[in-house]
């Protein structure tokens, strides 16, 4: 009895820390689809908001997450991206992360 109770708390350790691995990598993911959407739109800030955030958008699709909120600042861009994370069979959540990319300041 005693063997079978240590074998149960040590599988739901190893499935708690693989949900919150899986947080992580989401995390991580929306991370970076923000941090590369934000650049590439900011390459075409001179030409728009709209041409700047379709950039963007498909840039931060690419990289697995969804472009949730963009806005032109000068020539600054700032995004918000949403990644899917499923943490566990039946769970599935948000990640999200935001990011601003522009022209070097002097």
């Amino acid at each position: 009895m005693f063997v079978l109770a240590v074998g149960l708390v040590l599988v739901a350790g190893g499935v708690a820390g693989a949900a919150v691995g899986a947080a992580r990598v989401g995390r991580h993911e929306a991370r970076t689809a923000a941090d590369l959407g934000a650049l590439a739109g900011a390459m075409r800030a001179i030409e728009g908001r709209q041409a700047a955030c379709a950039r963007a958008a498909e840039l931060a699709a690419a990289n697995g997450g969804h472009l949730t909120s963009c806005r032109l600042e000068g020539f600054d861009v700032v995004i918000e991206v949403e990644t899917v994370v499923t943490p566990l069979p039946g769970l599935t959540t948000h990640a999200s992360a935001a990011a601003r990319a522009g022209p070097i300041r002097g």
